[in-house]
């Protein structure tokens, strides 16, 4: 089982400051004081999936606007530290950074978030990230971005200097569910909604038919079902490849499907079976649980050796065989930095 080595992923969209309140005794009501038993402060947004495949291995381009606040050093900084390759990037001195609160109580959580418009557009993103390579050259291996707003004419253009395209969406506000998207999805290679979204989409009542569903429209759709794991639909498989999730005490679900995709590609460009994929992203995901926030609880090689050494059921031990060669080819020694209640400085 090798690794996809020296392979490069090119992420869009927006960096949020994230503060992950967790371990929260009861959810707060207007008029009253709750104090809660962790806090987790770490770049959000983006900077999940970003983070997630650099701690994995693989080469992370990450192209989004940063703000030149204190909050936007930080997020700066700390993706730096990780590894995030931001020479596609830009930071605005008069911009404010995107701040999101999680709120996790009973292993769900609860956002509140503040968005100023952004300095950059996707087309402006996509322009940096190609720079001075000439038509039809392929710059990064993959490419992921959140869907959500007019992508069609530069993802059109994007298809000819990117290569595998893996896309997630985020969350209708408006709950609108426009069937616009589905048409997007003819330019996307691998689409990961979660199960709330794609039954929206497609207008279904189960994950299983909503990825059948969204299968009519790219060429795989993999539906994350949080604790209930993942289905998959689409080109190659003989019919839905669903996978449970591993058993797992979460504290806090912040960014666990970002987590889940970045392994779900490090997969892919592996050219693992769909089921193998999924098992490896179910895993990674599971881990990033064990902790609060998001990009900074994602696992690392040696958060994968000591969960396979803790293993002792004869299932799970088949099931993920194939393991122990991928470990010893990936040296698992880095120690991951996790979430915390300051703000650590990382310069640059």
């Amino acid at each position: 089982m090798s690794p996809p080595s020296g392979k490069v992923v090119q992420v869009f969209g927006t960096v949020f400051f994230d503060l992950v309140f967790s371990d929260l005794p009861s959810p707060p009501r207007p008029g009253t004081e709750v104090r809660t038993g962790s806090l987790g402060l770490s770049p959000g947004g983006s900077a999940n999936i970003a983070v997630a495949l650099a701690r994995l291995g693989l080469g992370a381009r990450l192209s989004a606007p940063f703000a030149g606040d204190a909050f936007g050093h930080f997020v700066w900084g700390a993706l730096r530290h990780e590894g995030v390759d931001l020479s596609s990037s830009s930071r605005y001195p008069s911009w404010t950074s995107p701040v999101t609160v999680s709120l996790a109580y009973k292993k769900e959580r609860s956002l509140i978030t503040y968005e100023e418009p952004s300095p950059e557009g996707v087309a402006q993103l996509l322009g940096k990230s190609l720079g001075g390579q000439p038509g039809g050259s392929q710059v990064a291996d993959a490419c992921y971005l959140p869907l959500g707003g007019p992508e069609r004419a530069w993802l059109e253009k994007a298809r000819e200097s990117f290569g595998i395209f893996f896309a997630d969406v985020g969350w209708d506000e408006a709950e609108r569910w426009s069937a616009d998207l589905l048409d997007e999805l003819s330019l996307v290679d691998v689409f990961l909604p979660n199960a709330a979204e794609a039954m929206a989409y497609s207008r279904t009542t189960s994950p299983l038919a909503a990825a059948e569903a969204l299968a009519r429209h790219v060429p795989l759709a993999v539906v994350k079902c949080g604790a209930n794991g993942a289905v998959a639909a689409g080109e190659g498989l003989d019919g839905p490849v669903a996978v449970q999730a591993l058993p797992v005490e979460a504290v806090d679900t912040t960014g666990a499907g970002d987590v889940f995709d970045a392994a779900f590609i490090y997969g892919t460009l592996a050219e693992w079976p769909v089921e193998q994929r999924l098992r490896f992203a179910n895993l990674c995901a599971g881990e990033s649980v064990r902790y609060p926030g998001g990009s900074l609880s994602a696992p690392c090689w040696r958060d994968l050796a000591a969960w396979w050494h803790r293993q002792d059921d004869p299932a799970t031990k088949e099931a993920y065989a194939w393991l122990p060669e991928l470990l010893e080819a990936c040296t698992p020694e880095r120690v991951c930095q996790r979430p915390c209640a300051s703000l650590p400085w990382h310069s640059g």
